[in-house]
């Protein structure tokens, strides 16, 4: 059985009649409350997700009025929203059969203003302990000479003549089931059934004028390569020639500069060090470089290439908890391929030493290669 939804209104605990700012408002308490890095109840979690899913409805004025009118059933796709066979939807169905539409009109469509994306890159150290960037962005923001509307200051629109004021345009369509009329919004004055006739000199009648600003951007500790951070309402202004609206969103593009040593796997950093044969058969303590300074390591005798060390909490911190990766330290044993004198000696010696080794067990190295081909 499918489950039924809470009401909206009452999962964000505010009255039908709310303004956008009391949904605002009811959003964030509620959020701040049952945040699950905030509240570690069993309920947070399935809570908070309800308190999104409501205020993404009711924060956006066309999916709102869908929802006041019809319920669920105006926002599911799954209810018929997304087929229409007919090439009208489901207010001009509404329409014909109970004639609201001349008497109540149309409303246009919720107005947004445009997304816009912008690339930085940072260094890997920025990334791994956070960092603020400076955003040098080229806009549009909403003319302040006509508040949006394209209009001289003083002017007034005209009545749309495509349309004689209505805001929309009616056509009859005639099928099986009857005679429909579909509703459209008028393609010259947008809905609004009023057009501009003396634009503001400002912006031209655009209502909107370029503008170059910094917007300061708050890189979190831990963030990783081809991240996108998203900057709610930093985006393009809506157009108010018809009807207002919510400004876009600004989305950051964040690419992370590679480390001359360091690498990143998931939380964990990882770094070579070479070590000489002496150092590996014998074992030694070494100072290893952390994105903090340096540690102690002790190498243990017989180590061999390859071998892999943790160096706890010396990692990439977690977006989202405290925890931290570790330093992964990968040894790699160099053989040199320059000897003095002094070398050479020493390495003959130990050559002979291990020589005697082998022939004091009565077997070489190929009498062992053989023995375990089976040969």
């Amino acid at each position: 059985m499918a489950t039924v939804k809470r009401d909206y209104y009452e999962v964000l605990g505010i009255a039908r009649t709310a303004s956008a700012d009391d949904i605002r408002k009811a959003f964030r308490k509620l959020a701040l409350d049952y945040h699950p890095d905030r509240n570690k109840t069993d309920e947070a979690h399935d809570r908070f997700k309800e308190i999104n899913e409501a205020y993404e409805v009711l924060r956006d004025p066309e999916k709102r009025r869908a929802y006041d009118r019809f319920g669920q059933a105006g926002i599911d796709p799954n209810f018929g929203g997304g087929f229409d066979p007919f090439g009208f939807g489901i207010d001009d169905i509404f329409d014909s059969f109970f004639g609201g539409g001349a008497g109540r009109g149309r409303r246009p469509r919720a107005n947004r203003g445009s997304d816009i994306q912008v690339e930085i890159a940072i260094a890997f150290e920025e990334a791994v302990f956070g960092t603020k960037q400076t955003i040098k962005l080229d806009k549009h923001e909403t003319c302040q000479m006509c508040s949006g509307s394209g209009l001289e200051p003083g002017s007034e629109p005209a009545v749309c003549p495509r349309c004689n004021g209505s805001g929309e345009l009616r056509r009859s369509h005639d099928s099986i089931f009857g005679s429909f009329v579909n509703v459209s919004i008028c393609d010259q004055c947008g809905g609004q059934g009023r057009i501009i006739t003396t634009p503001c000199s400002g912006c031209r009648g655009e209502g909107y004028v370029a503008v170059a600003k910094d917007i300061e951007l708050d890189i979190p500790a831990g963030i990783d390569d081809a991240t996108r951070v998203r900057l709610a309402g930093h985006g393009d202004p809506p157009d108010h020639r018809q009807g207002g609206g919510t400004p876009g969103d600004l989305y950051v593009n964040v690419r992370v500069r590679p480390h001359d040593y360091f690498r990143r796997n998931g939380y964990d950093l990882q770094l070579d060090v070479p070590i000489t044969v002496a150092q590996a058969a014998l074992g030694e303590e070494l100072e290893i470089p952390t994105m903090e300074g340096s540690v102690q390591l002790k190498v243990p005798a017989g180590t061999q290439f390859g071998k892999v060390m943790r160096i706890k909490g010396q990692g990439v911190p977690h977006l989202r908890d405290s925890r931290r990766g570790d330093l992964q330290v990968r040894f790699l044993v160099v053989v040199p391929t320059e000897l003095n004198a002094d070398q050479r000696d020493l390495l003959e010696q130990l050559n002979e030493s291990f020589k005697k080794s082998e022939q004091s067990s009565g077997k070489g190295i190929l009498d062992r290669v053989r023995e375990a081909l089976g040969v």
